[in-house]
Formats: C-alpha cells, sequence, structure tokens
C-alpha cells in the first residue's frame, strides 16, 4: 500500500510511465505500462527484474538483434472477430499476418539451435514455452495477400475473372475517352495539354463552361473557380457504368474470400490472443530495459535482513534533465543506509536548497521503482529491501474545500501513518514539525517521531529543528544525517552524510544575500552566544569530519585495489602452477609410454636375433627396422634445430627479395587475395588489370607479383582439393553483402570525387555487381563531366546513361558494369 492517493504525482512516477511508453513497438506495450503496479512479494519483484536484466543483456551482448517488427495490436479487432459472419479488412489482416510472423520470429529467437551458437536467455525462452504459433495461417494468408498487403487477383477464380472484365473495360474506355478528347482538341474545344481524369470513381474530360454544349455527355463536377466543367461523354457512360457494377462484384467476392479466412481463423482466435498476449510482454520488458539504458540503471540484489544500502543512487528524472544538457556529470549521486536496528530512521538537516527535498523524493521514487519491477541507477553493489507500504509528506496539501491548511493537512497525514505504519514500512517526511509555532510544533514532531521508532518503522525525515536532532542522537534506531555545505564558497554540496547532525548556515546564508550586519548581529545577540558557537561547532564538526572521510574513502580504495592486484597475482600463479603441472603430467605421460613402447620393441627385436640364430641380412633388418622406430620417437619429441634454423634462414631469404616492377603482361592479385590477373597497361602508379572477363584500374600498391611456380601451385591445389579458400569466399560475400549499391559524391570536389568513383567502380567489378548508382547532382555540369570523362575511359568494361527522370535524371549516372 502507498499513501497519499497522489504519490505517483508527488513523486514524478507519471512522468515515469510516459517515458516508458515512448519505448514501446505497440500499444500493446502501452496497455502493459498502465497496468503496471507496486508489488509486495518479493518473488514477483525478483522475477520481473531478472526479466529486465535479461533483455538487457540481449540488447547490450547477443550478437543477433532481437525481431522488433511486426508489432501490432489487434485485440480489439480479434474480439469482434468471435461473432460469426465477421472478417478482418484486408489492412488488419496483413498486420496480423506481420504480427503472427513476428510471434515465429520471437520464438525462434528466444529458442537458438546449437549450431547457431547463440546464448540461451533462460527466462525468457521459459515465457516461449506455451506460445502457439500459426504457420498454416500465415501460408493462407500468404496465398490471399500481396507483399504490401493488398488482395491478389488469384484469391480465386472469380475475383480473378472480376478483375480481367475490370482491366479490359477500363481499357476501352480510356481508348474511346482518349478518341473522343483528341477529336475535340482538334475542334479546339478542349486544350493540347488536357488528360481525361476522374471524378466520383468515372473518367471524365475537363472543358470550359463555354463548351460544354459541344460535347454531348454528363456534367458530374466543376472546379472550386468555376472555369472548369469535368464532362463524362455519353459514348462512355454505360461503361463507366459497367464499372461501376464489377467494383460491387470485386467487393462481394473479396468479403467472401475474407470472410471464408475468418471462419479459418476464429477456432484459433483464443490461442492467437494468447500469443498476443505473449507479444505484449516482450514488449513491455523491452520498454523497461530500453529505459534502463536511458538512465544508467542496474538491478541490485536483495538484502536477507532487510536493510537497504544504496550506493551512488540518482534520481532518474533530475538525471535525465542534466544529461539532456550535457550535464550528466554534474549530479551528486545519493548514498543512503537503513537497516532493522541502529539506523532504522535517518533525520536529515541542513540548510534550505541543500537538496534534502531531493534527497527523499529520490528514495521513495526509486524504492517504488524497484517494486513496480523497474531497473533503477544505483551501484551494482547496492542492497535493496521490500517494503510492504510507502508512506509520503512531501509538499503542502492545504485545500480551501476540505478547509485544511498546511499543518493540518500535515497532522491529517501523521494520523493515518501513526494507525498504519508497521515494521515494514518506509515513510518519507519533509520539513517535520514545521508549520506552526516552532515550540510546541518541535514538541508534537518529537512525540510522532518517538512512536514511529517505536513501531519500528524505517524512514527519513527532513527538519530544522534542534530538540529533533538532540533525539535522534539520544534514541537508539534514529540517527543524524547532514546536507553538506561549503562554508567558504557559501554553496550546498549536495551529499548526505550520516553521524551527526547539520547546521541550517542560517546566518553565512544571511551574509550572502546581502542582508544588513546590524540586523545579523542583532539576530546574534537574539539567539545568544550558546547558540551561534554550537552552530559553528557543528559546521568545524562537519568539515573535520567531510576531511577524515575523504582520506578514509581515500585508503580505502588504495586497500580495494591493493587486494584487486594480489588476488589477480594470486590467480595467475595458480594458473600457471596448474598449467605446469598439467604440462610435466603430460610430459611423464608421454615419456612413460615411449619408454614402454621402446622396451617392448628392444625385447622384441632381441627376441628375433635370438629366433633368426644370429644370420647376417636377418639381424641386419632387424637394427634397421629399430633404427626407423628411433627416428619415429626423436620426431615425436619435436622437430630438430637444425631444421628449424633452416626454415627461419630461408624465411629471411624470401623476405629479402626486392620487389621488381610491374609490367605489361605481369601476373598479379590484390594483397590479401587469391584471385589472379594479367597487366594490360601501365600509366605511372595506375595500372589496369585483367581478371578473367573483367577489366579494372588499380593502384600499383594494391598489387603483388605471382611467380608463374605459385600459379601452377594453385592450380595444383585447387584441382587436388577440388574447393576453394572458405575464408575467401567467406570475405567476398561479406563484402558483398555489405556492398552499397550507390555513392554521393555532391559537395564535393572533382579531384575528390574521382578518387571515390575509381574505388567504388573498382569494389563494384571485383564483387560482380551488375549496376551502380552515382549521385553527382545537376548544379553547373562540371562534377557530371568529369565523371563522364572517367568513365567513358572505361569503354568495354562498363556502359552509362542519365537516370530516369522520376529517380533523378540528370543528376544521376546510372553504371552498367559489362
Amino acid at each position: 500500500m502507498f499513501y497519499p492517493d497522489n504519490f505517483e504525482t508527488k513523486l514524478g512516477f507519471d512522468k515515469i510511465r510516459t517515458m516508458l511508453k515512448g519505448a514501446v513497438l505497440c500499444p500493446l506495450g502501452s496497455a502493459r505500462i498502465d497496468q503496471m503496479k507496486f508489488m509486495t512479494k518479493r518473488s514477483d519483484i525478483e522475477y520481473e527484474l531478472a526479466l529486465v536484466k535479461e533483455m538487457i543483456e540481449i540488447m547490450q551482448e547477443s550478437k543477433t538483434p532481437m525481431p522488433t517488427d511486426g508489432f501490432f495490436d489487434l485485440t480489439e479487432q480479434l474480439k469482434r472477430l468471435r461473432l460469426h459472419g465477421t472478417f478482418l479488412e484486408a489492412d488488419d489482416l496483413f498486420n496480423l499476418r506481420r504480427s503472427l510472423g513476428a510471434i515465429i520470429d520471437l520464438v525462434k529467437f528466444f529458442n537458438p539451435k546449437e549450431e547457431e551458437g547463440r546464448k540461451t536467455f533462460p527466462l525468457m525462452k521459459a515465457i516461449t514455452t506455451d506460445v502457439m504459433v500459426f504457420p498454416d495461417l500465415c501460408r493462407k494468408i500468404d496465398r490471399t495477400l500481396t507483399p504490401t498487403g493488398e488482395i491478389k487477383d488469384n484469391a480465386s477464380p472469380a475475383l480473378a475473372d472480376i478483375r480481367r472484365q475490370l482491366a479490359n473495360t477500363m481499357s476501352s474506355i480510356s481508348r474511346l475517352l482518349n478518341n473522343i478528347l483528341r477529336s475535340a482538341q482538334s475542334d479546339g474545344i478542349v486544350d493540347k495539354d488536357v488528360t481525361p481524369t476522374m471524378r466520383d470513381g468515372r473518367l471524365v474530360i475537363p472543358i470550359l463552361p463555354s463548351n460544354k454544349r459541344k460535347i454531348r455527355g454528363i456534367v458530374h463536377d466543376e472546379s472550386a473557380t468555376g472555369k472548369t466543367l469535368y464532362v463524362e461523354p455519353a459514348e462512355v457512360v454505360d461503361a463507366n457504368n459497367r464499372i461501376r457494377e464489377l467494383e460491387g462484384e470485386e467487393r462481394q467476392e473479396i468479403i467472401r474470400i475474407l470472410t471464408a479466412i475468418a471462419n479459418e481463423t476464429r477456432p484459433m482466435l483464443p490461442d492467437i490472443m494468447a500469443s498476443f498476449d505473449f507479444m505484449a510482454t516482450v514488449d513491455f520488458v523491452r520498454a523497461k530495459a530500453k529505459f534502463a539504458e536511458r538512465i544508467e540503471a542496474t538491478v541490485p540484489q536483495m538484502s536477507n535482513d532487510g536493510s537497504l544500502d544504496w550506493i551512488h543512487a540518482k534520481h532518474p528524472l533530475l538525471f535525465i534533465r542534466y544529461k539532456n544538457e550535457g550535464k550528466a556529470s554534474e549530479i551528486v549521486p545519493l548514498d543512503i543506509m537503513l537497516d532493522r536496528r541502529n539506523q532504522r530512521i535517518v533525520l536529515i538537516s541542513g540548510p534550505n536548497a541543500g537538496g534534502k527535498s531531493v534527497c527523499l523524493e529520490t528514495l521513495g521514487l526509486l524504492q517504488y521503482m524497484l517494486q513496480c519491477g523497474l531497473a533503477i541507477p544505483v551501484a551494482k553493489n547496492s542492497l535493496c529491501s521490500i517494503f510492504d507500504h510507502i508512506f509520503i509528506d512531501i509538499g503542502d496539501e492545504q485545500s480551501i474545500d476540505n478547509d485544511l491548511s498546511t499543518y493540518s493537512s500535515h497532522l491529517q497525514n501523521m494520523k493515518f501513518f501513526v494507525r498504519n505504519a508497521t515494521k515494514r514500512t518506509l515513510i518519507l517526511i519533509d520539513e517535520f514539525g514545521s508549520g506552526t509555532e516552532p515550540q510546541i510544533g518541535g514538541a508534537i514532531a518529537q512525540a510522532l517521531l518517538g512512536k514511529f521508532n517505536e513501531s519500528k518503522v524505517n524512514g527519513v525525515i527532513t527538519t530544522h529543528f534542534t530538540n529533533l536532532k538532540h533525539f535522534a542522537e539520544e534514541t537508539q534506531g534514529i540517527v543524524n544525517g547532514a546536507m553538506l555545505y561549503d562554508r567558504n564558497g557559501l554553496r550546498p554540496l549536495f551529499k548526505l552524510e550520516i553521524g551527526h547532525p547539520g547546521s541550517s548556515f542560517a546566518i553565512e546564508i544571511a551574509h550572502k544575500i546581502g542582508l544588513p550586519q546590524d540586523v545579523i548581529e542583532t539576530a546574534k545577540t537574539i539567539v545568544g552566544s550558546d547558540y551561534v558557537n554550537m552552530d559553528k561547532y557543528l559546521q568545524d564538526i562537519s568539515r573535520d569530519k567531510r576531511y577524515w572521510e575523504q582520506k578514509r574513502q581515500k585508503i580505502h580504495q588504495q586497500e580495494k585495489d591493493l587486494e584487486e592486484r594480489i588476488a589477480k597475482a594470486e590467480e595467475k600463479a595458480s594458473e600457471l602452477k596448474n598449467k605446469r603441472q598439467e604440462v610435466l603430467q603430460k610430459a611423464r605421460d608421454e615419456a612413460a609410454a615411449l619408454l614402454k613402447e621402446a622396451n617392448s620393441r628392444i625385447e622384441r627385436t632381441i627376441k628375433d636375433i635370438k629366433e633368426a640364430q644370429a644370420e647376417r641380412e636377418a639381424t641386419r633388418s632387424i637394427r634397421k627396422n629399430l633404427e626407423t622406430f628411433k627416428e619415429q620417437i626423436v620426431n615425436k619429441a619435436g622437430e630438430k634445430p637444425e631444421s628449424k634454423k633452416k626454415a627461419a634462414n630461408a624465411k629471411d631469404k624470401q623476405e629479402e627479395v626486392p620487389q621488381r616492377p610491374f609490367l605489361v603482361g605481369d601476373n598479379v592479385r590484390l594483397k590479401g587475395q587469391t584471385t589472379i590477373g594479367q597487366i594490360v597497361s601501365v600509366n605511372g602508379r595506375q595500372c589496369q588489370v585483367a581478371f578473367g572477363m573483367i577489366r579494372t584500374n588499380l593502384d600499383l600498391s594494391r598489387l603483388e607479383h605471382v611467380s608463374r611456380s605459385q600459379i601452377r601451385q594453385e592450380a595444383q591445389n585447387s584441382i587436388v582439393g577440388g574447393i576453394h579458400d572458405p575464408s575467401v569466399s567467406d570475405e567476398i560475400r561479406q563484402r558483398r553483402l555489405n556492398f552499397k549499391h550507390e555513392i554521393d559524391l555532391r559537395g564535393m570536389r572533382a579531384d575528390e570525387a574521382l578518387s571515390a568513383v575509381t574505388l567504388f567502380i573498382d569494389d563494384a567489378m571485383l564483387l560482380d555487381i551488375s549496376q551502380v548508382r552515382i549521385l553527382h547532382g545537376t548544379g553547373t555540369g562540371a562534377l557530371r563531366q568529369a565523371i563522364r570523362t572517367y568513365l567513358s575511359s572505361l569503354k568495354g568494361s562498363v556502359n552509362f546513361h542519365d537516370e530516369h527522370v522520376q529517380f533523378g535524371g540528370a543528376g544521376v549516372t546510372v553504371v552498367e558494369i559489362l
């Protein structure tokens, strides 16, 4: 339970819902976001957070992106389809097909096959267990609709016949109307540039009102100015009527086809609705993960003892605003801890505009987000707790209608807190005790604070009352906290420090604002030197504690770094030790095996010599076999140093061979490629190379010589192996997939454009691309002429022409590679 009723608005959670809706793919996800509610069962919260964590991992680490096309909300249309005689219009049927296809893709994505080598996400996979897919229905719809969602002509024989009649009738009307139009134009009744047009689904001719009697027919419409009439000649009236009849027949046949599909779909509606529910879940979880990425959120650990320990917590709305303004680094994160024994309630004091209210709102909003199943922006090593109730008293709730003052509204809230708060309640109270006479207000606030402490609630309370600070210092379960303030710079630091009360810095702020010095001195006299000195001592304690806290944190960080280095060193030493033991054990095993085999061979050799009775030839043969075995053992032990040295020397000699100049007729290939070509011509640092039937211009620095022996060796390898190098094949295939068939040169200088075009055409030739487009614009025509001149130099390799006027005309050159 949460309190008050406008809890979400007070903390800004309504804005969080709006941002989440901005990340969904369809209204199905938005509906889930509207249904998202505060949960108190730990297992439910952990499950929702685990889903978000998996989805974040999918978006950040998955090699294959999750399918996101085809998300449509058709729940209302499917509900209407339950009634017999109803059907889905073509657009809705097309969207249903796309959604069913998306569900199939999602189920496949979350259930990868072993050969795909993709990681499995168990929670998302489990959601797909009971999800039904409908490939047969998809095929049925595919036979009925075109890829753009139109009813196919061959959806039924009757529809094909009707559309054929429509086409023939339209064609005859068009021919007849054109004849009438040409005759009217030759008679001067109609302008030369006039063409037939459509009005109310009928073909008509635009004419001047003065000529309407000169063409026999029916006037269907006139222009807004009244200067043009649209006349349907009498000769085509019957044909146009026939078109209307055929269109009606076409609509009836389409309804019959759609109704037949609806009748087949109706028994599957419950399973289809369940599948759409699965798609809504995916959309909902994805939106939560997208929002988590936006606010740099994590899924923290849950504590087992009910304690809360947040490290580097950030207010998400404040973080987004500062991030959009480019000031995300200026956010001061919040560190706060609550437990069930000694630090149940934190009483925060400090200067106004020092961050006390933001601290409350951050704690309340993040806890509510967490229990709604959202990741929150805290450090990964933070600990979170679950509360049954969250009560807040933030802001002014005065109401003229209810005759409530500011203080009365606070007391109403406190009455509700006292009656309903339990040890699993989180209370957040801002400006505790304010709004009335300070002495009695402070006394009531102290009594309430004692009552909350007795109920063992957790909470964070802000105040300026000194009696509450003293009470917190003396009472177990309540601790003081201070919002730090830079006394020298007279600015708040927005950092919470637990363990001591904070000063209001009223005197310093009065100095900064420019209040008259005599007024400030009078105020000091009124409150007395004890109060002024106590406030000063509090500031000094705060400053000293901050200094030593920074020292402590620095030492702690250094110790942590040292521990990490020691752990890494020990892990590496242990790994090396294990590896050494494995190598030694392997060597021992191999040596033992070799020794055993050698002993066995020697014993067999002695036995064979004895059986041969020392015959010379037999003995020599046996010794030879023993020598062969000895060489095998040496080979197993490794390659001889002499052979390694010879190989290294041979490699060095090979690398020392100087690169000879490239000449016409030389066999060459692109560096890193295997296809061999022959140089046709050389022009400075450029040359033309023929790769089979393809010729291309290349820079000499991209080529390397190929000797005849290498050509023979590679030819022999191809004959023996019968296959090509798969790595090269994969590289070419990948380059073809990534190749863009269009290059945009607009805005480039001529020399830059020619260099880019040269590489572009070379790549297209190499990858066997048949046609490419070059966007150069019209402008002065200089860039177009330079490109055309270069393309003309490739005569025999390419043809080129202007693009069609609808797709760019003279501003685009289409190159066909021969």
